[in-house]
């Protein structure tokens, strides 16, 4: 018959590599909270020019997206390339797009 890989008595190798992988998880979620716990103070609170919220929301929010990216969507792992390409094009192409527009409309 064939091992019972899903016990607990697994190779200590992966055991504490799944321990560091989800302390890593763990991190970046407590930091996508307090980014966004961040983000509600600045908008709620007058701590900050208006000039300058637009710019702080966006650079956390782009923090966010990357930390959901490469930490709960796997992407920073081997044998997701496929999937990274498919994103990272995806980026690229709305960035082109967004950047067509803008000279369109206010050239």
């Amino acid at each position: 018959m064939a091992e019972n890989t899903n016990s607990g008595e697994g190779n200590p190798f992966h055991r504490q590599k799944n321990r560091e992988e989800m302390k890593k998880q763990l991190i970046s979620f407590a930091l996508m909270i307090l980014f966004t716990i961040i983000a509600f103070v600045i908008v709620t609170t007058d701590m900050m020019k208006e000039m300058y919220v637009i710019p702080v929301l966006l650079i956390l929010a782009i923090v966010q997206v990357a930390f959901q990216l490469y930490y709960f969507m796997h992407l920073k792992d081997k044998g997701h390339e496929f999937a990274s390409v498919m994103i990272y094009g995806g980026v690229w192409a709305a960035a082109l797009t967004l950047a067509g527009l803008g000279v369109i409309t206010w050239w």
